[in-house]
């Protein structure tokens, strides 16, 4: 039998891990979401007014836009039946929805009948339900005239650190409620989670005292750097915890604050460096990535939704 040169061996090695290599290479080169087989999608709380007014057309534009799912933020005067099939006939899933503590309105809130909740919610596909502020405190009541957000901006300063522990009381006995039924319990943050308490705030808080086995959390990253923290460092101290994320920019003009306050800018056009956020979200857990832009808009709002997802869709990170 012909025996086989060392060379060969040698060759055939180096010809392996230079293949291996070069798939790699090709890999690493790939736009992130790709790369990861993400779908991409979208707080319709971005395209509100155009929802509420043309939901097919909204969602119709959305699927040609590219993005594959959508959050909800409300069911926008549709029953659960009707919002599930205008998702099916647009091609779009919709497995997170934005719930308020709060019953306000038709939709009902975590406050609520959790049975006709997650019964309406699985109707649509949903597998979390995202608290998308903190449940307040019944000694503060909106004043006569007064909008939610210019109500939340008011007692922002005036929350206490046992207002913050009541809210991961009340995070894990709805999470646990509506884990009996299969659906996962989220929490989403504004920037004024992030106004001091001594040495700690809100948001750690919430953090530390909810049970990671019913309560999940949904980083909105433009408004943590709104606040003037630093969501790199955020996601990297609680790996595991935060499984969403907002994906939202904003200019570097934004004066840091704790008061809803902030200069929205489209993906990649403002001062976040997501070719370093993406990976690290990554690493720390986050599947589920929802471009988000608030108001005011400079375009059409589906012209910015575009935007956004063009940048990120072909970003290598």
């Amino acid at each position: 039998m012909r025996s086989i040169s060392p060379d060969f061996h040698r060759r055939s090695f180096l010809a392996a891990g230079l293949a291996a290599m070069s798939a790699t290479g090709a890999s690493a080169a790939q736009p992130f979401f790709k790369r990861h087989g993400l779908p991409l999608g979208i707080q319709l709380y971005t395209l509100g007014p155009d929802a509420v007014k043309d939901l097919d057309g909204t969602l119709s534009a959305v699927a040609a836009i590219g993005y594959k799912q959508v959050e909800l933020a409300g069911f926008l005067g549709r029953t659960p039946a009707e919002m599930r099939a205008a998702l099916d006939r647009a091609g779009l899933a919709c497995v997170s929805a934005h719930i308020q503590g709060r019953a306000a309105g038709p939709d009902g809130g975590l406050d609520g009948d959790l049975d006709k909740l997650a019964a309406g919610l699985k109707t649509i596909g949903v597998q979390t339900a995202v608290m998308p502020s903190l449940y307040v405190p019944k000694r503060f009541s909106i004043n006569a005239g007064e909008g939610f957000g210019a109500y939340l901006r008011r007692m922002a300063g005036e929350l206490t650190a046992d207002d913050w522990k009541m809210n991961a009381d009340f995070l894990n006995q709805k999470g646990a409620a509506l884990k009996a039924h299969g659906i996962r319990t989220g929490y989403h943050n504004h920037n004024f989670e992030f106004s001091p308490l001594g040495a700690t705030n809100g948001l750690e808080i919430l953090l530390k005292n909810t049970d990671p086995a019913l309560v999940t959390f949904e980083m909105d990253i433009g408004w943590v750097a709104a606040a003037g923290a630093d969501p790199l460092a955020l996601l990297r101290a609680h790996k595991g915890r935060f499984s969403m994320a907002h994906v939202k920019d904003i200019k570097a003009d934004t004066t840091p604050n704790f008061a809803l306050a902030m200069d929205p800018a489209e993906i990649g056009s403002g001062k976040l460096d997501w070719k370093t956020l993406l990976p690290t979200a990554y690493a720390a857990g986050v599947r589920g990535f929802y471009v988000e832009q608030e108001p005011p808009f400079t375009r059409p709002r589906i012209e910015a939704a575009k935007i956004s997802y063009d940048y990120l869709a072909s970003v290598v990170a």
